[in-house]
């Protein structure tokens, strides 16, 4: 499956994770239409914005993404986590996404991109 063209939004707090994985997104042809570090900005741009698959770090410095899932989840839009924590860190309600384990390669990150896509 081919996903060049996926347009992916992400929320990262961490300044290497986010640059490394908006690298791997290029290297996959993705296009990444905007990425947020702080919790109150991903859940401006969770209401607004755009996108085929979100990438949500489950720790946004020292906050829980839950918000911002829930939102996703209302607008019917897709996404899945990223987080070094496992299952159990993930929302309760969320809990049946896909999880990106941190660290994490290209490969695994495709698997998950494509999980979402065809779900």
């Amino acid at each position: 499956m081919s996903l060049a063209g996926t347009r992916v939004f992400i929320v990262e707090d961490e300044a290497l994770i986010l640059s490394t994985l908006q690298d791997m997104l290029e290297d996959l042809e993705c296009q990444v239409v905007a990425s947020a570090v702080r919790l109150d900005e991903a859940l401006a741009m969770a209401r607004e914005l755009s996108f085929d698959i979100a990438i949500l770090d489950v720790n946004i410095a020292g906050r829980r993404i839950d918000p911002v899932a829930d939102l996703l989840a209302a607008r019917g839009l897709r996404f899945f986590f990223a987080t070094g924590y496992g299952h159990t860190s993930l929302p309760d309600n969320h809990r049946d996404r896909v999880v990106l384990a941190k660290p994490y390669r290209k490969r695994d990150l495709e698997a998950a991109l494509a999980a979402v896509a065809l779900a």
